[in-house]
């Protein structure tokens, strides 16, 4: 157990699950989205949903979006700095299943109109969870540098991209997959030692059979 599992994290409150957490889980979806958001849908479930405004999360998730972290004072404000830069927001409400109840299913579109969906979920303590990534199940917490690459399910695609890795002396330590069907869609999530340099993940972002890599590094 670590110091911040008793204190906690540094934050504007009230409440380190609905607030520090939704600033995080906002903070790793425009990460993984690589670029200023314009446009996004927060779908509550959950605890999120019933005690969510109260508690400000809706507000703690688009300042998260808009690239604050959880001790920004200005998190209260989130919503009308959202309309100054141009970020359309929309709130709602959602049932999802087999999901904590702090659980948020989040919609955004960038400026090049690259779209993401994000579930993300948060776990106490300013720590969360990212759950699924375009309708494919995942199981991160961006705590370190991870890498997502977003493949067509064929042979040797995990191989090309541990390689280049190891390549570029990148330590992984962890690694998932996962696939939407046998040949379809599947989905590479990698958690390094190291950060990824620039010329690889270009590299990688060229080869056959790789639709898309998001890079997620909160401490850039």
């Amino acid at each position: 157990m670590g110091i911040f599992d008793i204190m906690g994290p540094v934050m504007v409150g009230p409440s380190s699950s609905h607030t520090a957490g939704a600033v995080r889980i906002g903070s790793i979806t425009r990460k993984l989205l690589g670029e200023k958001p314009v446009c996004a849908e927060l779908l509550l479930h959950g605890s999120f949903a019933a005690t969510g405004e109260g508690h400000g999360t809706d507000r703690a998730l688009v300042a998260g979006l808009l690239g604050m972290k959880p001790d920004n004072e200005r998190i209260p404000k989130s919503f009308e700095i959202a309309k100054e830069e141009n970020l359309s927001v929309k709130i709602g409400k959602v049932t999802l299943r087999n999901v904590h109840p702090n659980t948020v299913l989040l919609k955004v579109q960038g400026e090049s109109g690259r779209k993401l969906e994000v579930v993300a979920s948060s776990l106490g303590g300013g720590r969360v969870k990212i759950c699924r990534l375009d309708g494919i199940e995942t199981n991160f917490s961006g705590d370190c540098p991870t890498l997502v690459v977003h493949n067509l399910d064929q042979p040797g695609h995990v191989a090309q991209v541990t390689s280049l890795l190891a390549r570029n002396e990148v330590n992984i330590a962890s690694m998932q997959l996962y696939r939407n069907m046998r040949g379809g869609y599947a989905v590479m999530v990698l958690e390094c030692d190291q950060p990824i340099p620039a010329a690889p993940l270009k590299s990688l972002s060229k080869m056959d059979g790789i639709l898309k890599i998001t890079y997620l590094n909160l401490d850039e």
